[in-house]
């Protein structure tokens, strides 16, 4: 059954295809118990995946997945299934897509809706380069609360292009989805029969003029009715042949539909119905819990590491503190409401409680218009998600001036979901947006005292941002003033701010025991950044290292050096942060390492600034 790199389906029975299904849901559960990853997603779509397979050759078809933490079947499929015990460890398979990867792979898919517009850009280049493959977009209806999926579903309507959008509808995204277009979906109901006999019935009447006229008058008419009753004509008017609903559970059916569909001239959508985490009680019970996993219990589903209070869960803490004593202060997600520590928070204030799907963009300019009639919006947000409302706090939110709390969660590396995950690029965003005070607690103490001055007390749009996880080795509070020296010394300085301050510390240790004397700075508000503490201490060193998880551009590092500049002070100055690339999927320490910003490589770095290596 395997052919080359991939197992070729194509001969597969229906009952094969049925014990295939169940021997993969088995294979999901046993990896993902081991190496964590997203599981409810994927156990949801194995049928849907086989049966892609049987119909499509993912090595010349065109796939694209809409976030890609539906791909774990694909990938075992298409020549990965022995490399699976390394998914999303250092060195290992990626948890998403990835074109470097294997050929199988056509688009890399970290976040969501953006699979169509893809899928667009990929059939218009087949029709202008006379080539003949089949392009198929596979998107969530979580997905479709994003902006950008109604942009490409628009132009693939009108495109005459041929390509199949796969609408994957199991009422989720990551938690319950919410809007009108959940709604929507749950009243659609157009099968392949009824298509199958409306073009038997338009071949025949066309036969004659007679037929010909009252085909035109039938038609009329049907179209009026069916636009009033069916809610599958939001499709057909845009252009698409509308197919659904479909049991994305039988096999057997999908294989059929998917056959038929590749047969139909222009854009198809095709709606599948599924359950998200299928075939695991504890998955199907709970799917948002079993979204995005660490390693467990496969016979109770309980994890096998408990992990104590993080950064997220003490946000949600003191906003409702904060909510308490301010009625004005309302709270923002873009469907990420337990993942942002807002749970809480929309239990005990529904009325200020804000979920509006994922919709980044939408989400800061609906808080511009809040803030500008009088309420405190603290939009929740993930630092990756946080990049597609850039226009939006520049235009809705800076210029106006509007007081906004941005509570960027994940901030810095985050380790296993890689690339797209990876916060270290939001920094180097909001320095550019004018009139922002940026926040970068190291300590829950820190955040909570942090997080009241930027709601109740900094006026204009304010940041605080914070990582994924729990404290390191700092605990305390020191975010009196802007700036702050924890340590001091008098032969290199060692600048950071946020969770790094903990790598800088356990750096300052290894150097002190080497006979060293370096002092230690704490950047508690890096924009806009008071380097008046910096640059004395670099005239009293003549060396300084700035340590940052954030890409160079733009960065904390760049400005000092550039202030260092312009002051004409002769001092060294080394910059050590993630670089100006991407940074790949693996455990945040040996991310660190990698990119020479643990403790370990800092303080070798200092020894070799000071001339001492």
């Amino acid at each position: 059954m395997q052919n080359g790199n991939r197992y070729d389906l194509s001969q597969l029975t229906d009952l094969e295809g049925v014990a295939l299904c169940e021997e993969l849901r088995k294979k999901l559960i046993a990896s993902v118990s081991q190496t964590g990853g997203h599981l409810a997603s994927n156990l949801g779509v194995v049928e849907l995946t086989v049966a892609l397979h049987r119909v499509y050759d993912t090595s010349k078809d065109r796939l694209v997945f809409d976030v890609g933490h539906q791909c774990y079947v694909h990938k075992i499929l298409t020549g990965r299934e022995a490399e699976m015990d390394t998914l999303r460890s250092f060195g290992g398979l990626s948890g998403f897509p990835k074109p470097k990867e294997s050929v199988h792979d056509a688009f890399i898919a970290g976040h969501a809706s953006n699979s169509v517009s893809v899928a667009v850009g990929m059939a218009r280049a087949r029709t202008l380069l006379h080539e003949d493959y089949n392009v198929i977009a596979l998107i969530g209806d979580g997905a479709l609360t994003g902006g950008l999926a109604y942009e490409g579903l628009s132009d693939a309507g009108s495109s005459g292009e041929n390509l199949l959008v796969i609408l994957n509808d199991n009422g989720m995204s990551i938690t319950k989805n919410v809007g009108g277009i959940s709604k929507l979906l749950a009243r659609h109901h157009l099968r392949p029969h009824y298509l199958a006999l409306k073009r038997g019935y338009r071949n025949m009447m066309m036969k004659t003029s007679v037929g010909t006229s009252v085909y035109n008058v039938s038609s009329k008419i049907k179209k009026e009715v069916k636009g009033t009753l069916l809610p599958s004509s939001f499709f057909e008017d845009m252009g698409f042949t509308y197919i659904g609903p479909v049991n994305g559970h039988d096999l057997s059916e999908l294989t059929r539909i998917l056959k038929w569909a590749k047969s139909v001239s222009g854009p198809v959508l095709l709606h599948v119905r599924t359950v998200k985490g299928k075939g695991y009680p504890p998955a199907e019970r709970n799917p948002d819990q079993f979204h995005g996993v660490t390693p467990f219990d496969v016979a109770t589903g309980e994890p096998l590491r408990q992990s104590g209070s993080d950064f997220s869960a003490v946000f949600g803490e003191v906003l409702c503190q904060l909510a308490e004593q301010d009625e004005r202060i309302c709270a923002v997600t873009a469907a990420m409401q337990s993942g942002t520590g807002l749970s809480a928070f929309a239990k005990r204030f529904p009325q200020r409680f804000f979920d509006v799907g994922i919709a980044e963009g939408h989400a800061v300019t609906m808080c511009a218009g809040m803030a500008s009639q009088g309420l405190i919006p603290v939009f929740a947000v993930y630092s990756t998600f946080l990049q597609r409302s850039f226009d939006m706090m520049i235009h809705d939110m800076a210029i106006e001036g509007l007081h906004i709390v941005l509570c960027v969660d994940r901030a810095g590396l985050v380790g296993e979901d890689g690339e797209t995950h990876q916060g270290i690029f939001d920094l180097s965003l909001l320095s550019t947006v004018p009139g922002m005070t940026v926040f970068v607690p190291s300590s829950f103490a820190e955040l909570r005292v942090m997080l009241r001055q930027a709601v109740l007390e900094v006026p204009g749009p304010v940041a605080v941002r914070y990582p994924k996880g729990g404290e390191l080795v700092f605990h305390d509070d020191a975010s009196g003033e802007p700036v702050t020296v924890l340590e001091e010394g008098g032969d290199v300085t060692l600048v950071s701010y946020g969770i790094m301050i903990g790598e800088v510390l356990k750096a300052s240790e290894l150097l002190r025991e080497a006979g060293f004397a370096p002092e230690v700075i704490k950047v508690n508000r890096v924009v806009p950044l008071d380097s008046a503490k910096i640059l004395a201490s670099a005239a009293k060193t003549g060396c300084v290292l700035i340590c940052e998880e954030e890409t160079e551009p733009n960065s904390v590092g760049q400005f000092v050096a550039s202030e260092l500049t312009a002051g004409e002070m002769e001092c060294k100055v080394k910059l050590l942060n993630t670089g100006s690339g991407f940074v790949t999927h693996g455990s945040v320490p040996e991310l660190r390492a990698m990119l020479g910003i643990d403790a370990a490589h800092i303080a070798a770095a200092a020894r070799e600034a000071m001339g001492r290596g």
